[in-house]
C-alpha cells in the first residue's frame, strides 16, 4: 500500500522571523506520524530574508520547499500556487506567523483518516478587541444573507484537505478569488474543529483596515449578484417615491396655488437622487471591472525561482536569479 503524503502549504510574506520556527514545529509535530510530508514555502515577493531563510531551513529539513514571486502577488496567489505545486494525498494550508497552531496537526490529520475531504480548523475571537469582533459578527450575518454559499465566523485557511478538494479548487480558474467563499463551494465531507485564538510570536500582520475592507467586499461580489439586483430594487422604489411626490405636490398646486419653492426640498431630492445613481454605477462598475480583469486571463501569479520541479496547469515561471 502506498504511504500517505502530507503537503503542507505556508503562503509567506515578510515572515523571516518565522520560517524556522515554524518549519521546527511542523517537524515536531510529523515527527509522530506514520505519514511522508513536504513543506511547501510560497514566498511572496518578500523583502526582508525571507527567502534567506527559506534556503537555510532545506540543509536541516529536506522535506521544505518552495515557490518564489516575482513579486507580491497577495495571498490568493500564493495558495493557488500552493495548491498547484503540492504533490501530497492531502494539503494542510497554514500561516507562516505560528498564529495558526501546530499542535492542531494531529487532529486534521485524524479527521482525514476517517474519511472527511475538509477538516477545518476554527479559532474563537478570544484575544480580539470587542470591537472588531462585534464588526467580525456583523460582517458574517449580512454576507451569508447576501451570498450563495454559507460562511462561518473563525474559519479560514487553516484546514486540511483531501486530494479530491485540492483538485476541485483547482478546477476554479477565476482571476478574482475568494477562497473562503471556495471552500464553501465546493462542498465535500466536512468536519470542524476548534481552538483559541493565537497572537502572532514576530513581525506585524499584514492586513490594514483597508486591505480587511476590500476583503469584506470581495466576499460579497464574488459570490453572487444580489447587489446588481438591489440596485433595481432601489431605483424602483426612488422612482416610485418621486412620482407619489409629483402627484402629491400637482394635487397642492390645483387646491392652493403654487408656493414658495422650498429651497430645502431641491437640495434634499437632488443630493438623494445623486447618491442613489453614484452608488449604482459604483456597484455595477466593481461587477464590470471583475469582468474586465477576467478577460485578460492573466496568470495569478509569476514565478522567479522554485525547488519543486512538477508544476501543474496555470503557472508561469520567470527564468532568472
Amino acid at each position: 500500500m502506498e504511504q500517505l503524503t502530507i503537503s503542507f502549504v505556508i503562503p509567506s510574506y515578510n515572515e523571516a522571523g518565522n520560517i524556522a520556527n515554524v518549519m521546527k514545529a511542523i517537524s515536531d509535530e510529523m515527527a509522530h506520524q506514520q505519514m511522508a510530508y513536504e513543506v511547501l514555502f510560497v514566498d511572496d515577493g518578500s523583502t526582508d530574508g525571507t527567502m534567506i531563510e527559506i534556503r537555510d531551513i532545506q540543509y536541516t529539513y529536506p522535506e521544505a520547499e518552495y515557490v518564489s514571486f516575482t513579486r507580491n502577488f497577495g495571498k490568493e496567489a500564493a495558495i493557488i500556487a500552493g495548491l498547484q505545486h503540492a504533490k501530497g494525498h492531502a494539503v494542510i494550508l497554514m500561516d507562516a506567523d505560528l498564529q495558526h497552531p501546530p499542535a492542531l496537526i494531529s487532529e486534521l490529520l485524524k479527521g482525514f483518516e476517517e474519511g472527511y475531504d475538509q477538516v477545518i480548523a476554527k479559532r474563537n475571537r478570544k484575544g480580539d478587541s470587542r470591537l472588531r469582533s462585534l464588526l467580525s459578527s456583523a460582517y458574517y450575518r449580512i454576507v451569508n444573507k447576501a451570498i450563495d454559499v454559507q460562511l462561518n465566523d473563525g474559519e479560514g485557511d487553516f484546514r486540511l484537505l483531501s486530494r479530491r478538494a485540492v483538485d476541485s479548487l483547482l478546477l476554479l480558474s477565476e482571476g478574482n478569488r475568494f477562497s473562503k467563499g471556495l471552500y464553501a463551494w465546493i462542498g465535500l465531507e466536512q468536519k470542524t474543529i476548534t481552538y483559541e485564538n493565537v497572537t502572532r510570536q514576530h513581525g506585524e500582520t499584514k492586513w490594514s483596515f483597508s486591505k480587511l475592507l476590500n476583503y469584506a467586499i470581495d466576499g460579497i461580489v464574488s459570490f453572487n449578484t444580489k447587489p446588481l439586483r438591489l440596485c433595481m430594487y432601489i431605483g424602483l422604489a426612488t422612482l416610485t417615491s418621486a412620482l407619489v411626490y409629483i402627484f402629491v405636490t400637482l394635487i397642492g398646486i390645483f387646491l392652493h396655488g403654487v408656493a414658495v419653492p422650498g429651497y430645502f426640498t431641491t437640495i434634499s431630492a437632488v443630493l438623494f437622487l445623486g447618491g442613489i445613481q453614484l452608488l449604482s454605477l459604483g456597484i455595477i462598475g466593481e461587477y464590470i471591472g471583475r469582468i474586465y480583469n477576467e478577460t485578460k486571463k492573466r496568470p495569478h501569479y509569476l514565478v522567479r525561482q522554485t525547488s519543486v520541479e512538477a508544476k501543474r496547469e496555470g503557472q508561469a515561471t520567470v527564468h532568472g536569479s
